[in-house]
This record gives structure tokens, sequence and C-alpha cells, in this order.
């Protein structure tokens, strides 16, 4: 019988809590949220809320031009991450990780590691976190189980690491090399590192042998190098990696457009649909405008599609539609509806946030400005694995989008993300919790 663990995550935008739901199979009972858990006390809810209400207000505030730029660029200075040459000793503890411990050691969290030692017997489970408070609160509050921290960004702050890393017990799950090197500048022991890989949903993999992310990938290939330009130079790359390619494709050029949990950046899709409007009318291109669990966007984007004009060619809002919605009631609800649209998604258009991850399903990503320290670092890492492209004018799609596809550079993003990013950290992870 698999060994369960603890699957600890926040409800702080989509980010945490999308790196947790590949796990959520293998939770005991079910994925809990450290801000939002049954029985939660009513102080601890209180600090959770404040940090998250900041949060979503400072990322919405970032859009007004000026006054919004610069208040954010003042609160990003507090996750900002630095440079990483010269290599050297970056291992004390910075401000925002001093007010973590602050409000910590006044007992922040304690009632949460305690009812999680409470609900067991002897045999205490793994904790593994998606955020890096919990596990602090674990190892402080002395909880007796392993406690694994799995890291979803390309590069890191310091407040990712303990206050006294050389004595800490916390294990990390990297998605990178370089966060694996990061870390260790900040002074978590070699042993205590792990490199696995963002965890990927199996329901988009399959098992080990991929087998569904390669059958979503040869299909998808067709609609991303039209002119078989890319196919000409790389077919036995193609077919020595994923077997030979269908006829034809399942699906037309359908492109995810993804906004944030604070709904940030959603006016971009909007211009998407005004510039494609042609296309969609003649079914060429299928959009998906994932909003997530906002009730509020996924209206601004029905008021927007009935203002275009495109109501009838919405049909509903369906998978079989020109234009589809991915809105959940639920967080769990809305991840279910996302992976299954992304396995017929060709181009994902998106902030570079958790979901940069995603490349290595072998589906290329449109880069939409970043929001903050780390997805600054996601974009470079995006950029330098050769896995995604920077959004041009959004208001000319219909030119540079058909260029980048007539020359098969979105084609070359999705075999360069298949190939070479990492697509096992589900299973990774899972083995080292459960020792094997």
């Amino acid at each position: 019988m698999e060994q369960k663990a603890w699957i600890i995550s926040v409800n702080m935008g989509y980010g945490h809590q999308r790196t947790a739901f590949p796990l959520r199979n293998w939770a005991e009972g079910k994925i809990i949220n450290a801000n939002d858990y049954e029985g939660i006390l009513g102080i601890d809810k209180t600090i959770w809320e404040g940090t998250r209400k900041f949060y979503e207000f400072i990322s919405r505030f970032s859009r007004i031009p000026l006054i919004g730029r610069a208040i954010f660029s003042t609160y990003d200075q507090f996750q900002k991450i630095l440079t990483f040459y010269p290599k050297r000793d970056l291992s004390k503890p910075n401000l925002s990780l001093r007010e973590v411990y602050s409000v910590i050691k006044n007992g922040w969290g304690e009632h949460l590691i305690q009812s999680l030692q409470s609900r067991q017997g002897q045999n205490f489970l793994p904790l593994v976190s998606t955020f890096f408070t919990p596990t602090f609160m674990a190892e402080y509050f002395n909880y007796p189980g392993e406690i694994f921290c799995i890291i979803c960004d390309a590069d890191i702050s310091r407040v990712w690491a303990p206050f006294n890393p050389k004595e800490s017990r916390i294990k990390y799950f990297a998605p990178t090399e370089r966060v694996a090197e990061r870390l260790k500048l900040y002074g978590v022991k070699d042993e205590n590192i792990f490199f696995t890989g963002y965890p990927l949903p199996q329901e988009l993999i399959g098992t080990e042998n991929l087998e569904i992310l390669k059958d979503d990938l040869k299909h998808r290939l067709f609609n991303l190098d039209p002119k078989r330009k890319y196919f000409e130079k790389y077919k036995t790359l193609i077919e020595e990696n994923l077997g030979k390619l269908p006829e034809k494709p399942d699906h037309p050029l359908t492109i995810m457009f993804s906004v944030g949990g604070a709904g940030a950046q959603r006016e971009i899709g909007i211009k998407l649909l005004k510039c494609l409007r042609s296309y969609l009318k003649q079914g060429r291109v299928k959009v998906i405008l994932s909003a997530g669990i906002r009730e509020k966007i996924k209206n601004y984007f029905l008021y927007h599609i009935k203002k275009l004009n495109l109501e009838d060619f919405s049909g509903g809002l369906t998978s079989a539609s020109s234009i589809e919605i991915i809105f959940g009631e639920n967080i769990e609800d809305y991840f279910k509806k996302f992976n299954q649209a992304l396995k017929k998604t060709d181009i994902l258009w998106t902030k570079p946030s958790e979901l940069s991850f995603y490349s290595a399903l072998g589906i290329p990503i449109i880069i939409a400005p970043p929001v903050g320290s780390q997805e600054q670092f996601n974009m470079r890492w995006l950029l330098k694995s050769g896995f995604g492209l920077l959004q041009e004018n959004p208001k000319y799609t219909d030119q540079w989008l058909f260029d980048w596809l007539e020359q098969g550079y979105l084609a070359e993003a999705a075999m360069q993300g298949f190939i070479e990013g990492e697509k096992q950290g589900t299973f990774k992870i899972k083995k080292i919790c459960s020792g094997f």
C-alpha cells in the first residue's frame, strides 16, 4: 500500500495550489490549505488573510501606469532575487525572512502542526508543502515526521530557505538546476536538496513512459508546423522521440490564454479575440480563455465576447466552440477543466508563472509581461531554454503569430520543451518521500 503524505498548500493565487494538485491522490485525506483549513485559529487566519489581500491588491494595482508600477516595484524589493554571480555565501537571513520567523515565534502555525500530529499514531507521515512558511512552522514546532518543500519557480529569493539552513532538516524539491544551486548558496545542505523537476499532472503525462503526453504532442505538432519547415529538418528527431505522426491533427489550432489568480492581464485575452475574430468565425482557430474561479473574470470575458459580436461562435462556450471559457466553482473543478483543455491546446499564452514548467509537456509558451521578481527569472529561464517566446503586440497577433507558425518557431519550442524539460517530477517526489 502506497504511503500517504500531508500535502500542504496555500490559496494565494493559483501557483501553490496548482503545484499541489498533481499530488492530490497521494494526500492523506485531502490537500490542506495552511491559510484556510477546517478549525484554523482566528488569529492565524487573520495573519494569512492580510498577506493574501495585500498581494492581490498590489498585483492588480501594478497595472496602473506610473504610480501602480512604482508601488509594486517597491514591494517587489522585499522578494527580490539577488544576482547569482559572483557565487558567494547568501545564507544571511534577509528582512522578509526575519519577519516571517518573528510571527512564527509568536505562535503562528502552531495550531496547524499540532492538529496534524494529533491525527496520527506513532508513524508520522511526511509533510510536503508547496509554500515555504508551513515548512518553517513544522520545523519550529517540532513536527516529528520528515518535512519537504516543493519549489514552484525557476529561481528563488532567500526567504525560501530556513533561518538557520545549515542546521535545518527541511528537504527541498528543486524544479531546475539553478534552484538547486541557489539553495546551496543560501546554506542548505547538499543532502537536503533533490533536483526533481516540477510536479506535472499525471493525466497529461500517463505513466513514466509518457504515453499520453507523446500522443497529444503528435497532434499538436501538425498545428504548430503548418508549412512542415521544422518537420523537414528534424523528422528523425521527432520520430525517435514520438514515433510516427498521425496523418492529420485532431483539433483546430488552439490557443489558451490564462490569467493569474488576481486576474492580471485579462485585457490581453480580449485583444487576442478581437485580432483573431475572422479566424474564429471561419473555425480556423480556437481560443480558450482561462478565467480561474473568479466570477468577475468570467463575466468580463463574456461581456467582451458579446461586445465583439462573437456570441454566435462561442456555441455556449463549450469545448466544441471556437471560443471556450475555463471556469470552476472551486479550485479543484477549475484545475480539472484546465488540464483537460490542455490536451487539445497548441499554444499556452500566459505570464511566466508556475505554468512556465508546463512547457515540458511539449506546449510552447507565449510569454506575457512578468509580474514580480520571480516571474522575471521564470521568463529568463524560458527564453534561455528555448521553451517560450516573448509576446509581440497583441493588437497584431494575426500577423506575428502566423509568421511564427510558418517558420516552425513554435514547433521548435514545443519539441525543445518536451526533450529537455523535466517531466518526471511527480513520480520522483513520491518516490523520495516514500523512501524508494
